[in-house]
């Protein structure tokens, strides 16, 4: 099914470097055997570097009458949790931290198992996983608001962004450049051509 346009079309065997094009809108579906999988454990290395950067610095630091206050990620939901707000805390946890590792521990399992010489326990399982997990991963969310109340706490006190904040805006682009390069039809054809 062609994600542009919802066109159905049966999906022929590809040669390698052929790529697959609907029939209706001409939008690009596939190309053969994952060729852009390559891309795809640089980029993930890179954000998993970058996760664990976010999340031992502090996202950002502010300064009001000379005290100055800083946070990480997880400094933040231990701070909503010690306000009261258990819930927004999990919530925040599960969808800033959780997700997010587990996506990318998850994508590099799958990964791997590419490279190894045989089928590893529980791939497909993983994959699926991997996949539901996408919308789960709300990274972008959590900086978007960080963002907001550092706009609005500009005119209150003295905000500077630290290097937790650089690495999670890291984060953000390079995990969805690597699930942009994640071709689960294109996983399977190579994790079958290389077993």
């Amino acid at each position: 099914m062609c994600r542009e346009c919802d066109a159905l079309q049966k999906v022929p065997s590809l040669s390698r470097g052929e790529l697959l094009a609907c029939c209706r809108c001409g939008a690009h579906l596939r190309d053969s055997h994952g060729e852009r999988l390559h891309r795809v454990l640089p980029l993930t290395i890179a954000a998993g570097v970058c996760f664990v950067l976010a999340n031992s610095w502090p996202i950002v630091s502010i300064e009001v009458a000379g005290n100055r206050a800083s946070t990480s990620l997880l400094g933040a939901i231990l701070a909503l949790y010690e306000q009261g707000v258990p819930g927004v805390a999990l919530i925040v946890l599960l969808t800033g931290f959780v997700a997010p590792a587990a996506q990318l521990v998850l994508l590099a399992y799958a990964l791997s198992s590419l490279a190894a010489p045989h089928r590893l326990s529980g791939i497909s399982r993983i994959v699926r996983l991997l996949q539901a997990l996408r919308p789960w991963s709300m990274a972008e969310v959590f900086m978007l608001g960080a963002l907001v109340s550092l706009v609005k706490l500009a005119g209150v006190a003295r905000v500077i962004p630290s290097i937790g904040l650089w690495s999670l805006s890291a984060v953000i682009v390079l995990t969805a450049a690597a699930h942009a390069a994640f071709d689960v039809r294109g996983y399977w054809e190579r994790a079958r051509a290389t077993q």
